[in-house]
C-alpha cells in the first residue's frame, strides 16, 4: 500500500533541533506515512540522530550524500516519494500531530493539487509564538490561482502545504539547484501555483516555523540568492508563455522581495544589491510603473528613488 503523504526532511547540521523536528513527524495522527529524510553532508551529529530515529520507525528511510545545497536536496526526496501527497518539514520546525491528516484530509474531500495551513513563527531566542495569517487569502473556499492570485501573495512557506505528488511530477516542478543558496522556496512556489487548478487553505496553524536570532545576512554569497530565484521565476513564465499574463504580479512579487532582501542585509553589501535593484528597474521600467496594478502611490515614489538615486538610501536601515 501507497502511503497518504511522503514528508521530505532536508537535514544539514542541525543536532540541537532535529529530535524536535522528528519526535513532532513521527508522532502524526496520520500513521501512513513515509519520512524521507536527505542528509545533505552534514558534519555534526545529525546523520547519528537520523540513523537512531530510523531503527525505531520503519518508516523513516535515509538518503545520505555529499554537501550539494538545499535545492539539490530537495529535488532527490521529492523524486523518492511514493506517497498521494508530499509534505515538507524542515529539520529546525516542527509539527503539530494533526497537521498532515488534517491537510491530506481536505485535499482528498476536494481532490486537490495543493492543500495548505496557516501557521505560525517560534523565535528561538525567547519561545515567542505568533501566528501568521494569510494575506488576502480565503480559508475553506476552493481556490484556483490561474483566476485568484492570492496564493502567490503569501509567504513562500513550501513546508505549509501539501502536493499532490502527480501534479508536481506531471509538471516537473523542481527547485533551483544552486549550491549554498538561501530562498530556494520562492521559485518553487511560484511554479505551484502557476500550474495549480485546485488550491486550498485551512484555517488551522499546524506548523511552527522557527526564526533564530541571528537573521541578517552577513555572507556575501547569499547577497544576490533571492535575485537568482526571480532570474528563475522570469525565465520559467517566458519558457511557459505565461510571462505576458504574469509580468506586474512578478514585478510586485520582486519589489517586496527585494526590500525584505535588503533589511536583512548587513551595511557591506547593502549598497551593492541597491545598485542592482536599481538596475532592474530600469531594465523592466515599463511595469515598474504606475502601469502595475499591484503598486501603490508609496510604492511608485519608492521605486523612482531606488531607480534614479540609490546612493540616497545606502545608509537608510530600512527601505
Amino acid at each position: 500500500m501507497f502511503p497518504k503523504v511522503s514528508i521530505v526532511v532536508p537535514v544539514y547540521n542541525v543536532e540541537s533541533y532535529l529530535r524536535q523536528c522528528l519526535d513532532s513527524i513521527v508522532k502524526q495522527t496520520l500513521l501512513n506515512i513515509e519520512i524521507i529524510c536527505v542528509n545533505d553532508g552534514s558534519t555534526d551529529n545529525s546523520l547519528t540522530i537520523l540513523k537512531e530515529y530510523a531503527a525505531k520507525d520503519q518508516r523513516i528511510k535515509i538518503i545520505n550524500k555529499p554537501n550539494s545545497g538545499y535545492g539539490d536536496s530537495m529535488n532527490i526526496g521529492i523524486q523518492g516519494c511514493s506517497g498521494e501527497y508530499i509534505g515538507i518539514v524542515e529539520s529546525d520546525d516542527f509539527a503539530k500531530p494533526e497537521m498532515f491528516e488534517s491537510l491530506y484530509n481536505v485535499a482528498i474531500k476536494n481532490d486537490l493539487d495543493v492543500a495548505r495551513c496557516h501557521f505560525y513563527t517560534y523565535k528561538q531566542k525567547n519561545g515567542a509564538i505568533k501566528k501568521i495569517d494569510a494575506c488576502k487569502m480565503e480559508s475553506n473556499v476552493l481556490i484556483n490561482p490561474q483566476e485568484d492570485v492570492s496564493p502567490f501573495l503569501q509567504w513562500p512557506s513550501v513546508w505549509a502545504n501539501i502536493y499532490r505528488r502527480t501534479f508536481i511530477q506531471k509538471n516537473n516542478i523542481r527547485f533551483l539547484e544552486t549550491p549554498g543558496a538561501s530562498y530556494q522556496d520562492t521559485s518553487f512556489s511560484f511554479k505551484v501555483y502557476a500550474y495549480a487548478n485546485r488550491l486550498m487553505l485551512i484555517e488551522s496553524a499546524l506548523i511552527y516555523y522557527r526564526i533564530h536570532e541571528q537573521s541578517s545576512i552577513k555572507s556575501k554569497d547569499k547577497v544576490f540568492c533571492i535575485c537568482d530565484e526571480f532570474e528563475e521565476i522570469i525565465n520559467f513564465c517566458k519558457d511557459k508563455m505565461l510571462y505576458e499574463k504574469l509580468k506586474y504580479l512578478i514585478c510586485s512579487l520582486q519589489y517586496k522581495s527585494y526590500k525584505w532582501n535588503y533589511n536583512r542585509l548587513e551595511m557591506p553589501y547593502r549598497y551593492s544589491f541597491l545598485l542592482y535593484f536599481s538596475k532592474e528597474i530600469r531594465k523592466y521600467r515599463e511595469i515598474y510603473s504606475k502601469k502595475n496594478p499591484y503598486f501603490t502611490l508609496k510604492d511608485i515614489k519608492k521605486i523612482l528613488i531606488i531607480k534614479f538615486i540609490p546612493f540616497i538610501y545606502k545608509y537608510r536601515k530600512n527601505l
